[in-house]
């Protein structure tokens, strides 16, 4: 039977934290919280729970969770993030999978909780997340702030039932907030890959984004809540556009 750490990054996370590790009770054998100096109470909340605490410099989303995983005892890791929890169907789930560990990777669905109601359709359900594996079998990669565990090609995953929950933000204030951002990093490393925009491709782009997300991903069955996802989904879109635009005007009068 492996044993299992799960790896969290967090900075200012005591809102969340406790939940989170709470969920992971008879899972973890081992709790490693990478802290990027939270000013909250973060650290002693961890502490209280059993993890291992540590302080690194954050250098990025991907950087820093290969980093966190680097600090586990064990090559079995369940990475979550601080905002997130075990359902007791995906907990029961992976139980079984310490008892029989079959495959290199296993993903699971992620149901978002957005202002106090579980969002189920708008292209946010079902998130499937790659989070528990081996991790000789693979590394952190994607395009930061958003990213993905990526497996080696001769790996073999599958997927467990229940839900991971995420409880993503508290306020529509908030979520704008990390909205901004967010896209500012987005817009940054697309104009560093060369990615450019034109004014009508950004208005094309933003309102087909709202369109998709509403009508095709039947976003409006969440009503309200499916609403305002959808609409500040499309206006994340636009954000990120202009701010690549803003970039390459910039650079063209260096």
């Amino acid at each position: 039977m492996p044993s299992i750490s799960v790896v969290v990054i967090t900075f200012n996370e005591a809102k969340n934290l406790r939940r989170c590790l709470k969920s992971v009770r008879g899972v973890a054998d081992e709790i490693v919280v990478v802290d990027s100096f939270s000013t909250d109470q973060t650290e002693s909340i961890a502490r209280e729970l059993g993890a291992r605490f540590i302080q690194h410099t954050f250098e990025g989303h991907i950087e820093q969770k290969n980093w966190a995983i680097s600090q586990a005892t064990f090559p079995h890791v369940l990475s979550l993030d601080a905002d997130e929890a075990l359902s007791e169907t995906l907990r029961a789930s992976i139980l079984k999978v310490k008892q029989l560990w079959t495959h290199d990777g296993y993903s699971f669905n992620r149901l978002t909780n957005y202002c106090g109601h579980w969002v189920r359709h708008c292209g946010w359900y079902p998130d499937v997340k790659l989070r528990l594996w081996d991790s000789r079998m693979g590394a952190w990669g994607g395009q930061n702030p958003h990213d993905t565990y990526l497996m080696s090609a001769q790996a073999q995953t599958t997927s467990l039932e229940g839900d991971l929950l995420h409880y993503s933000y508290y306020s529509i204030s908030e979520h704008i907030a990390q909205l901004n951002k967010f896209t500012t990093i987005g817009a940054e490393a697309d104009f560093k890959k060369g990615k450019r925009v034109s004014v009508l491709g950004m208005v094309f782009k933003s309102i087909w984004k709202f369109i998709r997300d509403f009508v095709f991903k039947k976003g409006f069955l969440d009503g309200y809540t499916g609403f305002l996802v959808c609409a500040i989904s499309a206006f994340a879109s636009f954000s990120k556009y202009i701010k690549i635009r803003e970039l390459e005007n910039k650079a063209k009068m260096l």
